[in-house]
């Protein structure tokens, strides 16, 4: 009974722990944790590692922010398009 009893409380634990890893993981979006490209978008120059790390982290709240009728415009804009792609990260089709 004690072994019994031993793998049910792994078992939980395993799934815990990942059900926290999984929430760890989820995107929070929050557009001003992409006001590190900001200056990117206006200048062309090539964007940071600090800029691409942040689009990358944001890239599953993109359809999200193309909804967003004050964001939308700003994330379907070229300059986006140039600075994602420079940054390996494609803007998905909503």
């Amino acid at each position: 009974m004690n072994k019994t009893f031993n793998f049910i409380f792994m078992c939980a634990l395993v799934i815990v722990l990942l059900g926290n890893a999984q929430k760890t993981n989820a995107a929070t979006c929050d557009p001003r944790d992409l006001l590190p490209c900001l200056g990117f978008l206006s200048s062309g120059a090539k964007p940071s590692l600090a800029c691409c790390s942040k689009l990358k982290s944001q890239q599953p709240c993109f359809c999200g922010y193309v909804k967003n009728p004050s964001l939308g415009r700003y994330v379907n804009s070229p300059n986006v398009k140039k600075v994602a792609s420079a940054c390996g990260v494609s803007i998905p089709k909503c």
